[in-house]
């Protein structure tokens, strides 16, 4: 076994690495960019070197600095995490050069997956199903787009690199095709360094299920079984489980002989997933999965796999890599109960998961009832420069139902302020009917997105406990003393105060009057309620409302008031008058909707735009967005450059003032 590897990542997944191997006694060495210098894995690993500013491109693609970094330290190995160089041929070659062994498979087999038209070509003469379409060498628009023709629409765009959903676009409609592919072939050559594209056949009721593969040095190759990642936006995943729901043991057989077959194909070691498309329109049965792409390193969710089968992943890793045999044979492995994983990022769904950042003030994650890996704590900063994520939380159960109803208590339990986050509409996936039954597909979601992000009232509860710490009449730290308590308690009844909040998109405002000893009535034009504190603490507050006691918890700054229920969380943003200079948005400014560059800019001075017109895109954590025409109208002015980067809320284009 390795005394000593370097990880070349961040956040939690080099936070999930180091737990594992320094508890085998191996020592972690981390790396940094400028604004990780005080995260969380670098508190964790025995030593840390800065690799360059904050843009990935900087710092965790820095070859060269990550290889004086394994100079300075004296590190064995290098196990890559997920993302950044992890299916980087030319970074294995490197570590080959200088006798570091690379904790995943060799280049080679890296390069046989990296390209996606290649490995499907791969993957025919191995004779491994794969998804009608055009995975050829000819980039030309016109010549593609005959291609598509010819496999008929919908047709899906995917850059041939990669993974994760950057590069990729669902095509409806022919007069669409251009724009698309110019979408998709800019974010794969952003995302990847790679512009070129395949052209496939998109099933119409598709389920994602991939098999995790594990090889050894010594020609040995096993599978643990599936993960279902059909619930997904934007072609990400969102929530995994394992074992697929409706997956027969027929099924199950083949799909893993396959995923075997395709790995012993290009002599594979270490772990990696064999991803299929699986055409459910008829249900699950061994002729109708197709292989899509191998991912050549460890996934995001492997927690789920280690959840049902026992086994540590990255331990796994950490043997094959040191020159062992795999700890299982295919024998020996079984599938024990159920297990999803929710990813919890800092992104706002209902304007359509634009990832967001901030500082999170708050953090309070279900440690108790749930699996937790993360990479952050309260007071960390979710920056622009990396991926949004926050926390990845896994439940295991005995049943499907069991797991499933677990995920949804933890993410009830689970607190956060500071940023916006996917938290309720997690919770929300987890009531879905239709995916609580098992009947699920890569669709469910954006069909059934409204109803997803429909955002929960508050209850008097929340409303009585956010007016009452928002006027200082429950005083935050005070004695076990109830008149200390109750700061804004009078001698004499009847006073009363006003108070107002930003909840949502709605502008709260609430009179509270004054009754006696702790009691107050609260109103406004849809509330009505008579409310008396009991006891409040740190961080914790109790109420009487119509003769019924309620505990919740809140966390309290000077921006905001956050009140977590048990089941869900409510925040209220304390109203701010607009400073000098300060303007409020208007139908006539195009505002960036995150902190990001600009990688398209259709508009001009003078020109006349409709309603719905793409002006500008600005990408932000390797995806793109456009931004489009707020209405009819006229550029009158345009304030950025391609390649700007951009702020939150930064104006970038105004249109010309409409007549009174």
């Amino acid at each position: 076994m390795f005394k000593k590897i370097l990880i070349a990542n961040r956040g939690e997944i080099a936070c999930r690495i180091m737990r594992t191997a320094q508890s085998m006694g191996v020592k972690c060495v981390a790396v940094y960019s400028d604004a990780d210098v005080n995260a969380q894995h670098v508190k964790m690993a025995d030593e840390a070197y800065r690799i360059g500013p904050a843009p990935v491109a900087q710092s965790y693609l820095q070859v060269d600095k990550i290889l004086e970094a394994i100079e300075l330290s004296g590190a064995e190995a290098v196990h890559p995490g997920y993302g950044f160089l992890s299916e980087n041929p030319d970074f294995v070659d490197e570590l080959d050069k200088v006798g570091v062994r690379f904790i995943g498979p060799s280049a080679d087999a890296i390069r046989a997956m990296g390209l996606k038209d290649a490995a499907k070509a791969l993957m025919e003469k191995a004779n491994v199903p794969v998804v009608p379409g055009y995975h050829g060498d000819n980039q030309d628009a016109e010549f593609l787009a005959k291609q598509a023709d010819q496999i008929g629409y919908p047709v899906l765009i995917k850059a041939r690199a990669g993974g994760g959903g950057k590069g990729m676009r669902r095509v409806d409609d022919p007069a669409e095709f251009k724009s698309a592919l110019e979408s998709a072939s800019r974010e794969g050559l952003s995302s990847f360094g790679d512009g070129q594209v395949l052209i496939e056949k998109y099933i119409t009721t598709p389920r994602h299920i991939e098999i995790q593969v594990f090889g050894d040095d010594h020609g040995n190759v096993v599978h643990l079984f599936e993960r279902d990642c059909s619930l997904q936006r934007r072609h990400q995943k969102v929530i995994e489980e394992a074992p697929a729901p409706g997956m027969t043991l027929e099924m199950r057989n083949a799909m893993g002989d396959a995923a075997v077959t395709a790995a012993k194909a290009i002599n594979y070691s270490g772990a990696g997933t064999i991803e299929f498309i699986v055409d459910a329109a008829n249900g699950l049965n061994p002729n109708g999965f197709y292989f899509m792409e191998m991912n050549t390193r460890l996934q995001v969710e492997h927690p789920v796999t280690e959840m049902i089968t026992g086994q540590d992943l990255v331990a796994w890793q950490l043997r094959v890599a040191s020159g062992s045999t795999l700890p299982q044979t295919q024998d020996q492995l079984a599938i024990n109960g159920w297990a999803f994983e929710a990813r919890l990022y800092a992104e706002d769904v209902p304007k359509g998961f634009l990832p967001a950042t901030g500082t999170l003030a708050h953090l309070k994650l279900p440690q108790d009832s749930a699996r937790i890996d993360s990479g952050v704590v309260a007071g960390d900063v979710i920056s622009p420069f990396y991926d949004p994520m926050i926390a990845k939380i896994t439940v295991h159960g005995e049943t499907r139902q069991q797991a499933l109803n677990g995920l949804a208590s933890a993410l009830g339990k689970t607190e956060i302020s500071g940023s916006v986050t996917n938290r309720a509409f997690l919770k929300a996936l987890c009531n879905h009917q239709g995916f609580a039954n098992g009947d699920v597909d890569t669709g469910l979601i954006e069909r059934d997105l409204d109803q997803l992000v429909v955002q929960s009232k508050p209850p008097n509860s929340a409303i009585a406990a956010a007016v009452l710490l928002g006027l200082d009449l429950a005083r935050v730290n005070a004695s076990d003393d109830p008149w200390d308590q109750l700061s804004g308690w009078r001698a004499w009844p009847g006073e009363f105060d006003n108070v107002e909040f930003d909840h949502n998109d709605d502008r709260l405002k609430f009179e509270v009057t004054l009754g006696a000893g702790q009691s107050f009535a609260i109103s406004s034009d849809d509330v009505n309620l008579k409310a008396e504190l009991l006891t409040v603490g740190e961080s914790d507050i109790s109420l009487l409302i119509d003769g019924q006691r309620h505990h919740l918890r809140f966390f309290v700054n000077d921006d905001f008031i956050a009140i977590f229920t048990g089941t869900e969380t409510f925040t209220f943003d304390r109203v701010k008058l607009l400073l000098a200079g300060e303007t409020a948005q208007s139908s006539d400014a195009v505002l960036s909707p995150m902190p990001g560059a600009v990688v398209a800019l259709s508009a001009k001075v003078g020109d006349k735009v409709s309603k719905g017109d793409k002006l500008v895109a600005v990408e932000a954590m390797k995806m793109e967005h456009a931004l489009l025409a707020p209405r009819d109208g006229v550029i009158e002015a345009v304030f950025v450059n391609l390649g700007d980067q951009v702020k939150d809320g930064g104006l970038l284009i105004q249109l010309e003032p409409l007549d009174d």
